[in-house]
């Protein structure tokens, strides 16, 4: 196995274009391997068994290394072996049956909605700064759009007449609306606040910081910080947050999953589908906390 790892890595540096952190982890991950089966007498690629990496997966997870850790390990072996076999080092894949353990998905943490409505409340001035927060904050509520998305908003983007932002990835762009609480206070800003900010300069993106600039991801964390300890909110809160807000309470309404995926920009519906799982927690929860003979 060890004279094959060398034409691995070449393989997924130069074909696969993988990242310099991939082809690291995987190197690590197949060294353990290795070492674990020369201590058992396989020495050559030729003799491993599925039996063997089983009793591998098994070592590992004794050894109490995490969920995740023990996955990426198992790609990283289903990888390595795939590819012996596409060069004809195997007559047959030994990890072709290798199950990863299944990782639980941790349900993200959201708002209730009277918690969210103490967080939009917050920045109630009229400082050109609170103006942008209150602006950003409720435009982020309303689309569930990602912070790097809403940072990077260009006024192009925003049609206040009718009501939608337009946000771009890579290869795509996908149209969401948003409600007339957002549309005022996006108004109220670009007409008293932005042009305050800016100090004469110019800028093609909507949210500018107090020197003009584009509004970062960790200032805009920041805020979210601080107006929710103003608001009394002493869950774990992130900008992030109020997207996953958005979309839980949108399902919790009963709007069309279809069209929440859509909104967030999903390419699986599977990932808008913990919102759904989401609720029927909620609805259990209640349901022990209040009925009679629970």
């Amino acid at each position: 196995m060890g004279l094959e790892l060398p034409l691995f890595v070449d393989y997924l540096r130069e074909t696969k274009n993988a990242s310099a952190s991939t082809v690291s982890s995987y190197q690590r991950d197949l060294r353990k391997l290795e070492s674990y089966l020369s201590d058992h007498g396989i020495m050559d690629v030729e003799n491993i068994t599925s039996t063997n990496l089983n009793s591998y997966v098994l070592y590992l997870e004794k050894q109490g290394l995490s969920t995740a850790t023990v996955s990426r390990n198992v790609a990283s072996m289903k990888a390595f072996f795939h590819y012996a076999c596409s060069r004809r080092k195997l007559v047959s894949d030994p990890a072709e049956t290798i199950k990863a353990p299944h990782i639980e998905r941790k349900l993200p943490g959201i708002l209730t909605m009277e918690e969210t409505v103490r967080l939009l409340e917050q920045p109630s001035g009229d400082s050109p700064k609170e103006l942008r927060d209150r602006a950003m904050l409720e435009l982020l509520y309303a689309t569930g759009m990602r912070v790097t998305e809403l940072v990077s908003l260009r006024s192009e983007d925003v049609n206040l007449a009718m009501n939608y932002v337009i946000c771009r990835d890579a290869d795509k762009e996908r149209v969401i609306p948003f409600g007339e609480t957002a549309k005022h206070s996006l108004e109220q800003y670009l007409r008293k606040g932005r042009t305050a900010l800016l100090k004469g300069q110019e800028s093609e993106y909507v949210f500018v910081n107090c020197s003009g600039k584009m509004m970062s991801r960790q200032g805009f964390w920041k805020l979210v910080k601080q107006y929710a300890s103003r608001a009394g909110i002493t869950a774990d809160i992130t900008p992030h947050t109020l997207r996953h807000s958005f979309a839980a309470h949108l399902v919790q309404n009963g709007a069309d999953l279809k069209a929440v995926q859509e909104m967030l920009g999903h390419s699986d519906i599977s990932t808008t589908q913990m919102y759904l799982n989401m609720n029927a927690e909620r609805v259990r929860r209640v349901y022990r906390e209040a009925h009679p003979r629970r």
